[in-house]
């Protein structure tokens, strides 16, 4: 989902501030015996469903609001609110959802609850982050506001959607927070609503004020949720902590129930401290570093030289060794082995191969264009554990291509993340998508594609985007991954991201909880924890 739903900062956890628990207690409804502790971040803005593409606000969006669809801990799609989605022509899609759904206001969710949202989410002027998950529906814009006229209102309990072009996957994508319906409050004031947001699905916030910035947010049960996600639990206490190792401390502890990722000082160990309460699992998540074409040296022939010659200068498997313990693997493309289509066998891959040598000529190629000064940064957020790695890697190149390189840390994700989003940050910076849905598109499209909402770099290629538009319109699953596969050639020529490796679900849980799962996309199945 993201820096994740992504888009894509991964595994990070921000705060400003240090929180060590004394344990579960909670001003929360349905028992505090029965509230599960997990770790999180402090979201990057307010709790709106179309404008939050990073892991701490998708935590919570997902599990406060019911969709069309959710998808499994395997990553397979289920109906929640929809009773059906089809169509003859993968154009046209009929959307019939299940009657007598409430928000936990009391407001009947309907089709124009959806609609409406989806309208809201798409306008330009309402710049917001996910907006490009629409751009498949006839009358979207790009360049100025117009309304969804693909939409249409059939009744209470149910839509069409008529699409510019056929979409096999579109169903897939319905379970992404950007498709989430909304009440009428949201659409009076969103800016007050995002403080205080109303979902449908199996939790909602414990009560006005639940949402301690920088420190933690409390979710309850939703009792009038009727969907598949059937909560074992009386509740979540999302925890803000400015480490993960502090995290970790209070797991061991048995102050925290569950941590969706492991520091890397306790990777060689945990799973001894642990025992059969630790998770080492494949994930759907892509890690990388990203540098603005705006930058010095980094547009054209030589930044694209100089690209392929930082790639060629970084000891992927050395790094992996040492800093996480062989517990992730060297990327090969910019999507995740556990997704259908993903290939270790693409054209020009081998930019992706530690090759010092050959990293060094392509580096006095691009001096030869324009004499390299200054200095190397790679930016990482400091609460997310990734010095450890950040230093490994400015290092590898440093050593390889003789230039002074270091990283360079943001306080919290949540600063590092507005730096990126405002377009002002200076430095390269890291990067990741854990997805949002299991398809290639999704590690592809919103992050590369022409104007996509997490397209960070600001990269454009026009027959990388001419690819993706015809994976998406492709009438089977396979016909699509052809094409993706084929524009991810280009990615590995121009490099707007240089691919580091694939993670993993690293993470674990404490004595008092069992029925701990983690699903596809590496995030721990809440709502199935039972509290001992």
């Amino acid at each position: 989902m993201r820096f994740k739903k992504l888009s894509i900062a991964v595994t990070a956890v921000a705060a400003a501030l240090a929180l060590s628990l004394s344990g579960c207690a909670a001003s929360t409804e349905g028992g505090n015996d029965n509230i599960i502790s997990v770790n999180g971040s402090e979201p990057q803005n307010p709790l709106i469903a179309t404008n939050t593409n990073e892991v701490g606000g998708g935590l919570i969006i997902d599990n406060i609001y019911a969709g069309l669809v959710y998808y499994d801990a395997k990553g397979a799609p289920v109906n929640d609110m929809a009773e059906s989605i089809t169509s003859t022509d993968n154009i046209t899609w009929n959307i019939k959802i299940k009657s007598g759904w409430k928000f936990t206001n009391g407001e009947e969710v309907t089709a124009d609850s959806f609609v409406n949202a989806w309208q809201y989410g798409a306008l330009l002027s309402n710049a917001q982050l996910n907006s490009y998950f629409f751009d498949a529906i006839e009358g979207f814009s790009y360049e100025k506001d117009s309304k969804l006229t693909g939409l249409t209102v059939v009744s209470p309990t149910e839509f069409n959607v008529k699409l510019t072009s056929a979409q096999s996957d579109f169903p897939l994508r319905l379970g992404y927070t950007a498709f989430f319906p909304q009440p009428q409050a949201f659409f009076d004031d969103p800016k007050a609503f995002g403080e205080n947001p109303i979902g449908n699905g199996p939790y909602k916030l414990a009560e006005e004020g639940a949402w301690k910035h920088n420190v933690e947010i409390n979710l309850v049960k939703n009792p009038d949720y009727q969907g598949g996600r059937v909560v074992k639990n009386g509740g979540l206490k999302i925890v803000f902590y400015a480490t993960l190792d502090a995290a970790y401390a209070d797991l061991q502890a048995d102050n925290l129930d569950v941590i969706s990722s492991i520091p890397d000082s306790a990777l060689k160990s945990y799973k001894d401290d642990l025992g059969d309460r630790a998770v080492d699992q494949a994930a759907a998540i892509f890690q990388s570093f990203t540098i603005p074409g705006r930058l010095a040296h980094w547009s054209g022939e030589e930044g694209k030289l100089r690209r392929a010659a930082l790639s060629m200068s970084i000891n992927r498997q050395e790094i992996i060794d040492v800093i996480f313990n062989g517990t992730r693997k060297p990327a090969r493309d910019f999507t995740s082995p556990v997704i259908a289509g993903w290939t270790d066998a693409l054209k020009g891959a081998d930019v992706l191969d530690y090759n010092p040598e050959k990293a060094k000529e392509l580096w006095a190629e691009a001096d030869k264009i324009s004499p390299w000064s200054g200095k190397f940064e790679l930016a990482y957020n400091a609460d997310g554990g990734h010095q450890g790695w950040v230093d490994a890697v400015t290092n590898s190149i440093k050593n390889t291509l003789g230039i002074d390189a270091a990283g360079k840390a943001y306080p919290t994700f949540a600063e590092i993340r507005t730096a990126v989003t405002d377009k002002t940050i200076k430095e390269a910076f890291r990067t990741g998508w854990q997805a949002d849905y299991p398809a290639l598109a999704n590690f592809i499209a919103p992050l590369y594609q022409t104007g996509a909402g997490a397209n960070d770099g600001q990269y454009s290629n026009a027959e990388v985007d001419k690819l993706i538009a015809e994976g998406n319109s492709a009438k089977t699953l396979d016909e699509a991954n052809t094409k993706y596969q084929a524009a991810q050639e280009i990615l590995l020529q121009d490099l707007p991201a240089i691919p580091m490796w694939y993670g993993v679900a690293n993470g674990g849980f404490s004595t008092k909880v069992s029925n701990v799962t983690f699903g596809w996309n590496s995030v721990p199945v809440l709502y199935d924890v039972v509290k001992n």
